[in-house]
């Protein structure tokens, strides 16, 4: 199922950018987290990321986020390229979910998002996000979006 009028949004947001195999996200998400702690950040028990290159590419470009519970960063050094926004937010986005086996689920709702702006004449107007969430019972889920016009 594609739910519309989805919206992503997110107070004092890190964000970093990565190139990677797709099979080594975890390393890449690993990574941004030791960055983070390792200056004193405390990360909220949400990560998501964008797909910035295209999503069959032998190597992705992300945008990894997570937020933070300090308003700032102000200790982690520009060679780091470490981004900070203090509210992230996007709306008028398209979303659908992924309860269980992932890594294949990834890629067919992935073309199930792409068929649905197709079908519906929309124009995308932003990277594919991918969410990590969890349910009230603990159970976690994954939340994919592209916003649309």
């Amino acid at each position: 199922m594609i739910i519309e009028n989805h919206q992503i949004a997110y107070r004092n947001v890190a964000s970093k950018y990565y190139n990677f195999v797709p099979e080594e996200i975890d390393l890449a998400f690993q990574d941004f987290d030791q960055i983070l702690s390792s200056h004193g950040y405390n990360t909220a028990d949400v990560m998501f990321f964008s797909i910035i290159s295209d999503p069959t590419a032998s190597v992705m470009t992300a945008e990894i986020f997570r937020p933070i519970e300090e308003n700032e960063i102000s200790q982690i050094s520009s060679e780091e390229d470490v981004n900070f926004r203090s509210y992230f937010s996007i709306n008028g986005m398209l979303m659908t979910r992924i309860t269980d086996q992932f890594d294949e689920q990834s890629q067919v709702k992935f073309w199930e998002l792409a068929e649905h702006i197709q079908q519906h004449n929309f124009s995308q107007s932003s990277p594919y996000f991918v969410e990590y969430k969890r349910s009230h019972s603990g159970a976690t889920y994954v939340e994919m979006s592209v916003r649309v016009r």
